[in-house]
Order: C-alpha cells, then sequence, then structure tokens
C-alpha cells in the first residue's frame, strides 16, 4: 500500500477492522488479511508497533519460557524482518530487574524502535490492508447487541466504516468500552494497578563498563538513589541497540494516576520527564559508564502497562498460569515472567512459571456482544495473570489469533460466540502458531 506511491482510497466497509496498530494491532491485521478478509487498520499515532515504537519500550519479551519458544507463526516472522534491516542482533540473554531484590534470567529480544517503524510497515504490505494513521476511534456502532462498525475521529473529521468483526487492540479497551461492553471490577482500583513508565534514550553510553558493574553494587547504587529519591524504583535495566553505545532506560515509575483520566495522563507525562531529568542526573554522576552519556531521546508518551481488562467468557487467572489447565479452544501461549510492578512502592516481584500457559479463545470474546474480539493486555484476565500476559510477545501471539478469528466469522457469516474453537486452532496451526506446547517444537528451533 505505501509502496506504490498511490492514495489509498477508504472504503466505506470492510471484513474486519483492527483498532490499534500495536504489536497486537499489527500481527492481527497481517493475520486477518492473510486468511482473505478486507482488512482496515487504525492507529492514533504516526506509526506503527505501539509501545515498542512509540514509547520506546524496545524489548520483545514472551517468546520464551526458559529455553523453549512457544510463539511462532507470524510474529516469528515479524522478528527475522527486524533482523534483516539490521534492527536487532536477535535473542540475547539477559537478567531482567538485575538491581531488584529477585532478578530472572530470561531471553529477550531487543531492537531499535526506529527501524522496527519502516519494517513494520513493509509487514503490513498487503493488498487486503488499509492502513489509517492519525486517526482513532471515537464511538462503536452497535444495535441489537451486535457491533456493525466503528466512528473513527480523523484529522478532517468523523467518518463511519463498517465491519463485519472488529478487534479491539487498543490496549484500553476503547471499543469495548463505547459498546458498552463490561468490565472485570478489579480493574478499576487505581491504586492496585501496575504503575507507568517513560522511557528515554542516552547516547555515548560505555555499556561494557557498565555491564562488568557486579549486580550486588547495582543493587546498593539502585537502593541509595531511592532513598535520596533521585531514581524511582529498583532498576538500572536498560536496552542498547545494535552497535552497543546507548542506554534505552525504562527507569522511571508514575504511581497513583488513573491512565483513563484525561487530566491525569497529561499529569504523567509531565511527572515523567521530570524522573528522566533526575534519573539522567543520577546515572551521569554514580553509575560506571555513563559519565559521558548524552539525553538523545525520551519517548512520545508514557507506556501503559494496566487500564481496563474486559470480563469475558473465560477470566484467565493466575491459578490457570501457575497450574498449567488445558482448554479445548485454547488459541496462544503465554510465556512469562509474571511482573507485579508494586503500585505502591519501589519493588517488583518476577516469576517464571515452569511451562508455556494456553489462554483461550474465550478470554478474548467479550460478554454480552456479538462481532468484537479484544486482543493485547485488555483480555479477560484478572490483575495477577495479566502481569503475565501483557508481554509484547504474548500480545503478538493473540494478535494471530484474533486476526484469523475476525476473518473466519466475516467469511462464514458466523457469530463470534459461535466460533468453532477447532476450525480456529486448524487455522492457526497452519499459519505455524503455537497453541499447545506440542506445536513449540520446532526443526529450526
Amino acid at each position: 500500500m505505501f509502496a506504490s506511491g498511490k492514495k489509498q482510497s477508504l472504503r466505506k466497509e470492510y471484513d474486519v477492522v483492527v483498532a490499534g496498530g500495536g504489536a497486537s494491532g499489527l500481527i492481527a491485521a497481517k493475520a486477518a488479511a492473510r486468511n482473505g478478509a478486507k482488512t482496515l487498520l487504525v492507529e492514533r499515532q504516526g506509526c506503527l508497533g505501539g509501545v515498542g515504537t512509540t514509547c520506546y519500550v524496545a524489548q520483545y519479551i514472551g517468546f520464551f519460557n526458559g529455553e523453549l519458544q512457544a510463539v511462532w507463526g507470524t510474529p516469528n516472522e515479524f522478528l527475522k524482518e527486524i533482523v534483516k534491516a539490521g534492527g536487532s542482533d536477535g535473542f540475547t540473554y539477559y537478567t531482567m530487574a538485575e538491581a531488584s531484590a529477585s532478578p530472572i534470567n530470561i531471553y529477550n529480544f531487543p531492537f531499535n524502535p526506529e527501524v522496527v517503524k519502516y519494517v513494520a510497515d513493509d509487514f503490513i504490505q498487503e493488498e487486503n490492508i488499509h492502513v489509517l494513521f492519525h486517526a482513532q476511534v471515537a464511538d462503536a456502532l452497535v444495535q441489537d447487541g451486535t457491533i456493525s462498525g466503528v466512528a473513527l475521529q480523523c484529522v478532517g473529521g468523523r467518518i463511519e466504516v463498517a465491519a463485519k468483526a472488529i478487534v479491539d487492540a487498543t490496549g484500553d479497551a476503547t471499543v469495548a468500552h463505547s459498546a458498552g461492553v463490561r468490565f472485570l471490577s478489579d480493574s478499576s482500583e487505581i491504586d492496585q494497578k501496575q504503575p507507568t513508565s517513560l522511557v528515554f534514550r542516552l547516547s555515548n553510553v560505555n555499556v561494557k563498563r557498565f555491564r562488568s558493574i557486579p549486580r550486588e553494587r547495582k543493587r546498593e547504587l539502585a537502593l541509595a538513589g531511592i532513598k535520596k529519591g533521585e531514581i524511582f524504583w529498583e532498576s538500572l535495566s536498560f536496552m542498547s541497540t545494535p552497535g552497543g553505545h546507548d542506554a534505552i532506560c525504562l527507569m522511571s515509575r508514575i504511581r497513583g494516576l488513573d491512565m483513563l483520566d484525561a487530566v491525569d495522563l497529561s499529569e504523567a507525562e509531565y511527572v515523567g520527564r521530570r524522573q528522566v531529568q533526575s534519573i539522567v542526573k543520577f546515572l551521569q554522576e554514580n553509575v560506571d559508564g555513563f559519565e559521558k552519556a548524552v539525553l538523545a531521546n525520551i519517548a512520545a508518551r508514557v507506556g501503559v502497562r494496566e487500564t481496563r481488562r474486559i470480563h469475558g467468557r473465560h477470566v484467565l487467572t493466575l491459578e490457570d498460569i501457575l497450574e498449567d489447565r488445558q482448554f479445548p479452544d485454547s488459541v496462544a501461549l503465554g510465556c512469562g515472567p509474571v511482573d507485579v510492578h508494586d503500585p505502591n512502592g519501589s519493588g517488583i516481584t518476577l516469576m517464571m512459571p515452569e511451562r508455556p500457559w494456553q489462554i483461550p479463545m474465550r478470554s478474548l470474546l467479550p460478554d454480552g456482544i456479538e462481532g468484537l474480539i479484544v486482543t493485547g493486555r485488555a483480555i479477560s484476565a484478572t490483575h495477577e495473570a495479566n502481569a503475565g500476559s501483557r508481554h509484547m510477545a504474548t500480545a503478538m501471539a493473540l494478535g494471530e489469533a484474533a486476526g484469523t478469528m475476525a476473518a473466519i466469522a466475516a467469511e462464514g457469516g458466523a457469530s463470534t460466540a459461535g466460533l468453532d474453537p477447532k476450525v480456529v486452532r486448524g487455522r492457526l496451526r497452519a499459519q505455524s502458531a503455537a497453541t499447545s506446547v506440542e506445536d513449540c517444537h520446532r526443526p529450526d528451533g
């Protein structure tokens, strides 16, 4: 679409509309189009990739559980394109929250967010996909309990688009909220929600020198900085882009604000930038390797871990995860870790489940409405389960499921509630996606 240089014509009706072009929405749109659906992807920013690009959270977590890769299919193809473009050196072994009381070792996929922006553009090239930037859902068009389209607020005004199926990949469940969907009660408790962060990038960092600091010393530095009020949680961790001379830092922590309230969200941006100033000064004055560091970028917006979570036909729980519960309608696997950032303090709790866990199709289907599928961090999950299922790799796996489900519903004129799990799972497996641990044993893995 972009490569042709031709102006796209927006249709009045699509088979599938995907709201939100982050990690989950990007893959959902690709999956829907590959399954034959004429697809519209709507994104409020000027690029795809969501928190990975706009918010500069420059690593994909959740592809691996221990040594086992459990997210495959279209998400895995996307990673290969990023590597091919020079945007990443591939998976690395990484100590998460190294300066905290309970760090864990995981495989992550660090990347250059700027490269991922144009890789995402190229990846979404499909005759069946239209992409609309700088647009967001203003309202859901609902009649007799069925969502039939969305009203979009664009720079030129408001437009209405009809669709046979809608995928809500907004993260905040914006479409679901407009449609009157019921949400889990604990998703309204602000003091229990995971805090927000504003990411920043430093250039001219001696990464090798920093990495040589013993973990115990890093923790001492972090605790001293917290005590003085100069840093805000137990983290000195960062990612580097290929070349290894910069530090993309997720070190701020913004607490006690409602990310669904316009005034609080505005305040979070202000607080985040004040925190970045303090953190950069602390690093330059106290931490080896940062003496000559220069502030190069602050993310365009704060990264939000948790807002609304729908009440779906199954509520995923921590017990489901830890007890490895098997679901006949499993459509994606979560890997972990389960990480809970203390909403009222400076700590973090980390735990890696023993095995990848199944996420049922019912957790993507909200109660009481037809034609709507929810993906990403807003799926039907408890606060604790959300802490494990919100990672971007899991969001991609959920996106592949959601886009495939939407395309199947659109092609057959079936209700989303009437989707056959066997058909959905069969289609996903044909796309090399994993719906069970048995699907993970790849010859190339």
